[in-house]
Parts: C-alpha cells; sequence; structure tokens
C-alpha cells in the first residue's frame, strides 16, 4: 500500500509507524524514523499551547531532503523526499492514498 508513494516523482522512503513509534510497513531507501517520536512531542506542544485540536501534517526539513509526517490513526505516516518544492505533490498524493 504505502510502496504506492515511491512511484511520485521526488519521494525516497515511507515508513508507517504505531502509537509507539514501531515501524509497521516501509518502502524505499532509509529514512531516520528516529524523528518521528520528538517531532510528535513538539506537535503535542504547540497543540496544548495554541489549543487546536488535530494536527494535519508536519514539514521538516533536514540537509539530505525535507520529511512530511502524517497522522494516521494513532500512527505517522512519515514521508521522505527530495526537495521542498515537491511538497505539493506529495502531500496530494499522501491525502490520497489515506484518505
Amino acid at each position: 500500500m504505502i510502496s504506492e508513494l515511491l512511484e511520485v516523482r521526488g519521494v525516497r522512503h515511507v515508513a508507517l509507524l504505531d502509537a509507539a513509534g514501531k515501524v509497521v510497513t516501509s518502502a524505499g531507501a532509509g529514512a531516520d524514523i528516529t524523528v518521528v517520536p520528538p517531532a510528535r512531542a513538539v506537535v503535542g506542544s504547540l497543540r496544548a499551547a495554541l489549543g487546536t485540536g488535530e494536527w494535519q501534517d508536519l514539514l521538516l526539513d533536514f540537509g539530505d531532503g525535507p520529511v512530511l509526517l502524517t497522522p494516521h490513526g494513532d500512527g505517522v505516516l512519515l514521508t521522505a523526499f527530495d526537495e521542498v518544492a515537491s511538497l505539493g505533490r506529495v502531500r496530494f498524493a499522501v491525502g490520497r492514498l489515506l484518505g
């Protein structure tokens, strides 16, 4: 299922992680999944501080390329891709996959 995202131009790696941060399934060449637990903590802190509802996604831009984190149930879908300019295309594909 998530391997379909590798067909999107620029996507290098995808991984679905459960609520505990363990990989449920993944495809593609390595992305650092250790970023997920701290990113979820940041989202939790921001939600508490701002009093907002559910989060939609979080973009982290690293030296080796951006990573999009998208909530899916209690888990998180991590999508690593080539450049921020591809964000719209990646978000659209993730939305279709998860929607």
